[in-house]
């Protein structure tokens, strides 16, 4: 791996100044045992908008100057950032305006809303809600805020590893879910330049695996839209990573697996059946690959499964309890 070194990665000060930034306004998630040897979860679903995101949302609109927050801000997101935002958004009182795709669960679009933003409804290609906002920062002088191709989403999103070191010190591999690369640069970041000897292991579902592409091929992989539109995860079908996000997959992670669309609904489901979880398919891909590609991770030692967010349609929930593990 080649990564840029031209582009500043996040530092551990960074990384610890977010940490105390965001902390009177997340939930430190604990590490919940999972009914295998040494097999822990971290259940980011019990964040109050159930995700990770929440941790990125406020540690931007902290940093934000009190004439931009009076302007408001603007995010393009297929769920749990627009939820992070809109309520981090709430409890600072910013005017805060979401785009969203067309295709987005029902169920977040109307959190999004709930939480007092303003939701306007594009196609479902992540360029799509990306130009929308783009436009909207023009036209209204709104401040960004990215899903995750930036320093301060990724600073507070690396939060989750710091505390993951905090309680299992001696922790083998972190696995990561894969999206536009957030998540994963943070915790990569906290854990790489703490403990550089644990491994960091992202996961992807095998039609959205363009992240996995990317770190194997050393060049940055970008899927179609209606490719990575056909996982069951809908936070995971971006389309490439960030370009940040992907110098610090360069830099910082170990490896990347993928599952299928049936090991993410099993693990769903056994998530919730063994572990009394409740996580989105986007988040179930971490504990799929424990529990169903452990051979591909190699000897890791303890091992911990970021579960990024519970957030999916009580439909959808019935539905993977139901289905059986078939």
């Amino acid at each position: 791996m080649h990564p840029d070194t031209t582009t500043p990665l996040v530092s551990l000060d960074a990384l610890r100044a977010a940490q105390g930034r965001v902390r009177p306004h997340v939930v430190r998630t604990p590490l919940v045992p999972f009914p295998l040897e040494d097999f822990w979860l971290k259940p980011e679903s019990l964040q109050p908008t159930g995700a990770f995101k929440l941790r990125g949302a406020f540690n931007a609109l902290l940093t934000l100057t009190p004439e931009e927050r009076a302007r408001g801000v603007v995010a393009h997101s297929s769920g749990n950032h627009a939820q992070a935002v809109a309520y981090a958004a709430r409890q600072l009182g910013i005017p805060a305006v979401i785009v969203m795709p067309s295709n987005a669960p029902r169920l977040k679009l109307d959190m999004t809303r709930a939480f007092g933003a303003q939701v306007v409804v594009v196609g479902p290609a992540s360029a799509d809600r990306a130009r929308k906002a783009e436009e909207l920062a023009r036209e209204r002088g709104l401040s960004p805020v990215p899903p995750y191709d930036d320093p301060r989403i990724i600073a507070g999103a690396g939060t989750v590893g710091l505390e993951i070191l905090e309680d299992l010190g001696d922790v083998g591999a972190v696995l990561v879910p894969v999206s536009g690369g957030g998540l994963i640069s943070g915790v990569a970041a906290a854990i790489k330049q703490s403990r550089p000897d644990a491994r960091v292991i992202g996961v992807e579902p095998e039609v959205a695996a363009d992240a996995r592409d990317s770190l194997r091929s050393g060049n940055l992989v970008t899927y179609p839209a209606e490719q990575v539109g056909q996982t069951l995860a809908d936070g995971l079908r971006v389309q490439h990573l960030g370009a940040l996000n992907w110098t610090h997959v360069q830099a910082f992670v170990d490896d990347i697996v993928t599952v299928t669309e049936s090991e993410l609904r099993r693990a769903a489901r056994q998530t919730a059946l063994r572990a009394r979880l409740v996580t989105e398919p986007s988040g179930a891909v971490t504990i799929a690959a424990a529990l169903y590609r452990r051979e591909e991770l190699g000897e890791t030692g303890p091992l911990v499964a970021v579960l990024s967010g519970g957030n999916l349609d009580p439909d959808l929930l019935v539905e993977l309890l139901t289905e059986g593990d078939a």
